[in-house]
Parts: structure tokens; sequence; C-alpha cells
């Protein structure tokens, strides 16, 4: 009788219910979770069951049946976990049983929590065979029933919202895309001071037969970087979703103006936030398609969300950023040294000590905005000195501290009078005590080295370097 697979389901239970002195429900995956799609009852139970958890994640992903409770030892009883949840109040007895589809892998559980004492042997050979005869019945009806757009997109929103740093918020965006969409390929285009930029998995990986890595190559080529120019221009100059595919006749080319990149049949465009700091979502296809307008607006809303979601990790990467820097000359200050340091590699690393000859003489005499003035300029100075790598950290007033990685204490020599000579050249002179970490060294005892000999170059007349101490 039952037309879809949620009736047979209903109508199962509905039969069950009238014999059985239990509570019956019926539970068919979704995504990752079994959802109860038919129960009697109350319906005071669990909406949703983890796959891998519970006693019906275990009946669905073993395949065996379970039943406990009532003292039951008999069957494919499995033992409970330690763990596992105790039987809800007023039920003395549980049996679960897999609804298998005819080649015998679970698409389903069937659940009986029994309110008083029966012949659970009996009974539980019964609910096998109903689960045969309905995992039949449900796979002629086409399976389970399917995820729905607006679930999945609900779904990855989650996903979206879910994200830790920009890579995973693309990750996540571009499989959304694919999912909701049903197209092959997913890119972000995001705008960059530089230019455009593509964000997606590098064209170069997976299998160049793949239709996704086809067009991922195609689109990341050089020569429709223009077109992406003016499709950017067009789809954020009117605010809405462009869509594009191969025509059927031919177009003029001042109305079609936008060619198609190779290999591509169908491209949708859905602007990602303003035109200057977003970009554009494409979703592609090589297969010609008329995408429905449902479609499109979920890639819209999709896209909404992605841009929140970026946006907010941006601004927090911002405001991390802030956090971890000198607000006047931009360098990192002493917390982030503090982290920097607990990575030092003893024999490597060195630590310069800098400090800001006669200091106190200009904030006296010329003020407090002048000698910030001072600090900002030998920063850029000292910064523009170091190597690729090199990290300079403000820690005090007129206090800097180098972290460098070198194979010997004439290399960190070094590189202290490039610094010396690069505070001579803006008018200012600045004293440096350079330590090398030695084995079995604490951090801590390496700076108290580098700061020891600094102190000795302040003795001896200022503006020069000096190495520490063993």
């Amino acid at each position: 009788m039952a037309s879809t697979a949620l009736e047979a389901c209903q109508l199962t239970v509905t039969v069950l219910g009238r014999y059985a002195p239990a509570q019956v429900s019926v539970l068919l995956p979704l995504h990752d979770r079994l959802r109860r799609v038919a129960a009697t009852g109350s319906w005071q139970i669990f909406a949703t069951v983890p796959v891998h958890t519970g006693i019906a994640g275990r009946v669905f992903t073993s395949g065996q049946v379970l039943t406990t409770g009532q003292d039951a030892t008999f069957g494919d009883e499995a033992h409970l976990e330690p763990d596992e949840p105790p039987l809800r109040a007023g039920v003395i007895a549980q049996t679960c049983v897999p609804i298998l589809e005819p080649g015998g892998t679970p698409v389903g559980v069937l659940a009986l929590e029994w309110t008083e004492k029966v012949d659970l042997p009996a009974w539980q050979a019964t609910a096998e065979q109903v689960g045969v005869h309905l995992g039949a019945r449900i796979t002629a009806l086409g399976g389970p029933p399917a995820e729905s757009r607006d679930e999945k997109l609900l779904r990855h929103a989650t996903a979206l919202t879910a994200a830790s740093d920009e890579q995973d918020l693309v990750a996540a965006a571009i499989d959304a895309a694919r999912d909701v969409s049903g197209l092959s390929s997913a890119i972000l285009v995001l705008a960059r001071p530089t230019g455009l930029r593509l964000v997606a998995p590098d064209p170069r990986s997976g299998d160049p037969a793949e239709p996704e890595c086809r067009i991922r190559t195609s689109l990341a080529a050089t020569e429709h970087y223009a077109a992406l120019d003016r499709l950017m221009a067009r789809v954020h100059g009117c605010g809405s979703t462009y869509t594009l595919a191969q025509a059927e006749a031919t177009v003029a080319d001042d109305e079609y103006d936008l060619p198609l990149p190779d290999g591509v049949g169908t491209l949708i465009a859905v602007p990602l936030g303003p035109a200057d700091t977003g970009g554009l979502l494409l979703v592609a296809d090589e297969r010609v398609r008329r995408p429905d307008p449902t479609t499109v607006n979920l890639l819209e809303l999709l896209a909404a969300q992605a841009w929140t979601c970026l946006d907010r990790l941006r601004s927090l990467a911002g405001l991390r950023e802030r956090a971890g820097s000198d607000p006047l000359t931009g360098l990192r200050h002493y917390g982030s040294f503090g982290e920097r340091i607990t990575e030092t590699t003893p024999g490597r690393t060195a630590l310069l000590a800098i400090d800001v000859d006669d200091f106190k003489i200009i904030n006296d005499t010329y003020g407090h905005q002048a000698g910030d003035q001072v600090l900002v300029e030998l920063a850029r100075a000292l910064e523009l000195a170091l190597r690729q790598g090199d990290e300079l950290y403000r820690v005090g007033g007129d206090e800097f501290i180098a972290v460098i990685e070198v194979g010997r204490p004439e290399e960190a020599a070094g590189i202290a009078e490039r610094l010396v000579a690069a505070a001579r050249r803006i008018g200012r002179t600045i004293s440096v005590g350079v330590a090398l970490q030695h084995d079995a060294e604490s951090p801590e005892l390496t700076l108290r080295r580098a700061d020891a000999a600094l102190y000795d170059v302040k003795r001896d007349g200022r503006d020069g370097i000096r190495l520490a101490a063993a």
C-alpha cells in the first residue's frame, strides 16, 4: 500500500504497535545520524541518534541484532558498553534489529522498547523478519529519503560557522557549493590589493582526467583573469548572481562578452561580500545545465553565510594581531616574545638585546612625541637590516630584542653590526648584547647573558656590540 519509504515505515510501526506491547520506532540514516522517521506513543523520544553511538547506532553499523534487558541471554545479543545509557523509565527491555536491503546492507534500524514481559526470543525473530521485508520495500521505493537541499544548506552553514581559519572556511564553502548545487566544481575568487586570487585546491593535484580538476585548471589559466575581472564587475555592479551556459544559438558579441573557460558548460557566479574586499563564488560543471531558481537562491544564501564567516575570521585575526603587537611600532611585543622563546633551538638560536642610546635625553629635551617618532623610525630601520625569518620585538620603552637563527656566534655578531649600522644611517645609535643559546640552557638564562653583554657596551661608551661570555 505504501507509495513512499516514509509511508512504509509509518505503516510498519502502526501495525506492529497493534500487537506488540512495546514502543516501536524506525530510524533511517541521514548524513551522519539516524533520524527517527516513525514511532508509536507520545513521541517523547530522541529524534536523531549519532550513527556510531548508542544501541541503534551499533546495530546499524554492525548489521547485528541487539536485545538487552529482561535478562536476555539468547541470539546475537551484544554486551552493553560500560557507559551505555540505561533503559528509559517504564521500559524493561529493548530489541533493535537492522533493516536490511536485499543485498544484506543495513538501511535503517527497527527498535522495540518493551513495557511488559514478553517472549523476547520469539519477538526478536519476528522483528528480524519485519526488518528484512521493510528493507526490501524501502529499496523498491527508492531507498531512504535523501537529505533535502534546505537541510544540506543548514548543515553546511553550521560547518562554515565552526571553521577555525580561512583555509578551513574555503574548504567548507567549496564542499557546500558542490553539494547544494549538484554541480561538479566550485572555486572562490577573492579580491586582493594585487588583484584577484583564485582559492581552491591546487589544480595540479588530483586526477587530471576528473572534471573538477580540468575545470580548476581552466579557470586558473592566466588568460581567463581578464574575463574574471569583467565578470566580477558585472556581478557586483548589479549585486546579483550571473549564470553562463553554452549558447544553443549564435549570440552577438556585445551581448555575450564573457566566454566560458575551456571545458566548462555551465558557470554560476555568485557575489561574495563587497567588491573591494569580497569576491565571487564560482560553481561550474562540464555539462550544459539550466540551474533552477531554487539552486541559485540557495547558492546566494550560502555565499552570504560564507562571507559573514570570512569577515568574522578576518576581524578576529586582526584583533589577535593587534593584541600581539606594539601599537606604536607595529612590532610584536613582550607577550609574543615570551611565546617565541619557548621554541628556541640550543646551539642555533641567538638573542640580541638592543637598547636605544640616550633615549631619555630625547624625551626630556624634545618631548615624548619626538621620542615616539624616533622609536618608529628606528623599528623600521632595524627590521630592514634583519634577514628574512629574523624576528624583532619591542619589549620595553626603548628596548628591543631580535631572535635569529645562526650557525655560529660570529654570524650573530655580524647581524648585530648590521643593526648598529642601520641605526647610524638614520642619525641614531644603539647598544647590542649578543648571546647564543647553549645546549641545556634555558632561554631565560640566554636572555640574561645578552642583557649583561648589553650593559657592558653601555659602560664602554655605547654605540656598539658585545658577545656574551659563556
